[in-house]
């Protein structure tokens, strides 16, 4: 029972040692000799620090894709233009990191060499019959405050190797309603259609050109919608939309406009764009509506999966902790579900507070002994079925362990 005793000489809190003490006399007094596994197991679901507290960390698991496909490099810009990405590495996510260095942040097509310099950058503003002055970057800074931490996640987030397109960043710019007032009650009649600058002469095989996105005036206000200037405390870089981008919490990243450099009141009947054209299949749309009016808003439904399995050894006994993010949706209490093989049962996540935000990633953990070697899917579930949750419905961020100890 060495773990437990080298506990008390560790630097921890009063409280956390009093509860071990007191797990100690519950261990030794349920487990007996031959239910040593049951009653541990039972502790740490209840008393989860116990593992950080009392046991040793051996290792991390690799999780994703367990075959030979390659995978592509972690918070490294591959391709360039229309083809670039950069893949984020969320498997060093915790409690205590709740944005992600803008360098790791992913990308989701990268600027144009030509790209106009931002010295004399302007927002032209129009539609509605009526054209307005521009819109300064001077103009917006003076306007700019703190917006918050909010997560981006590309619609195509779809590589089971690490699901990398989605990052959470902390956010300073201007208000959509701000911008939105200079274009008069037109576009609040109408809607408002917001583009940013694309080469559309440059060679791509995996996009369509054409960055704009239309929206109702009252789905921008009530998103919380904002003009992104500064990213963790800087000047947003030029792959991240440099000199200014949107941001709609709650919104798929391909809404989320880039080089934005024009912001027009449109009328109720308007097409859709070749932008949303493209990602409504992966905005969950019917089809492909012909009118801005029939698209359902791309929101981020609720979702979650593991980012890391850890493998620790507890009083000789080999014990994992799955640990996780849940995101999207609009619920802050949201107990998750789990289940490690398509033929078992899902069970409560022991650990899965509520969430402070909802336009950002919470972190939950769940300790597991698995019964033996193997590989194992991991699945999150929820246990309330009316919060919609489509992609987690179609196993969508299923991720694979093989575990080699038990």
């Amino acid at each position: 029972m060495g773990g437990w005793t080298e506990l008390v000489s560790r630097p921890c809190s009063l409280a956390i040692i009093e509860r071990v003490r007191t797990s100690r006399r519950q261990f030794l007094g349920v487990a007996g000799l031959t239910g040593v596994s049951l009653a541990l197991d039972r502790l740490l679901a209840a008393q989860p620090e116990l593992l950080a507290a009392a046991g040793r960390l051996i290792k991390s698991m690799p999780l994703g894709r367990l075959d030979d496909r390659p995978k592509p490099p972690l918070n490294t810009l591959i391709g360039s233009g229309f083809d670039a990405r950069q893949f984020a590495d969320l498997s060093q996510l915790d409690a205590n990191r709740p944005t992600m260095a803008t360098n790791e942040f992913f990308i989701r097509t990268s600027a144009s060499t030509a790209l106009p310099s931002a010295t004399d950058w302007r927002i032209e503003l129009g539609g509605g019959g009526t054209d307005r002055p521009p819109l300064t970057l001077a103009a917006l800074h003076g306007m700019a405050r703190p917006m918050g931490t909010h997560l981006l996640e590309c619609s195509g987030n779809n590589d089971p190797a690490n699901f990398g397109l989605l990052s959470a960043a902390e956010w300073t710019g201007v208000p959509i309603a701000s911008v939105l007032e200079r274009l008069g009650p037109a576009a609040a009649a109408n809607r408002v259609q917001i583009a940013g600058f694309d080469d559309e002469r440059q060679a791509t095989s995996t996009s369509v050109p054409g960055a704009s996105w239309i929206f109702t005036a009252d789905e921008l206000e009530q998103m919380a919608a904002f003009l992104a200037l500064d990213m963790n405390g800087a000047p947003l870089p030029l792959d991240h939309g440099a000199p200014v981008r949107l941001v709609v919490p709650g919104y798929y990243g391909c809404c989320c406009i880039k080089w934005v450099d024009r912001i027009e009141v449109v009328p109720s009947d308007a097409p859709t764009t070749t932008q949303m054209k493209e990602f409504a299949a992966r905005t969950g749309q019917r089809g492909i509506p012909d009118l801005a009016r029939d698209y359902e808003p791309p929101a981020i439904d609720l979702a979650a999966m593991p980012v890391r399995v850890e493998q620790w050894l507890l009083n000789e006994l080999v014990t994992y902790r799955v640990v996780g993010i849940r995101w999207g949706g609009r619920a802050r209490h949201v107990p998750l579900t789990i289940r490690f093989r398509y033929n078992e049962p899902y069970v409560p996540v022991d650990d899965c507070p509520d969430a402070n935000s909802t336009t950002t990633w919470s972190v939950w953990s769940h300790t597991w002994r698995p019964t033996s070697p193997g590989r194992y899917q991991i699945v999150l579930g929820v246990q309330d079925r009316s919060l919609r949750t489509r992609r987690l419905n179609d196993y969508y961020y299923t991720r694979e362990v093989d575990i080699d100890r038990v």
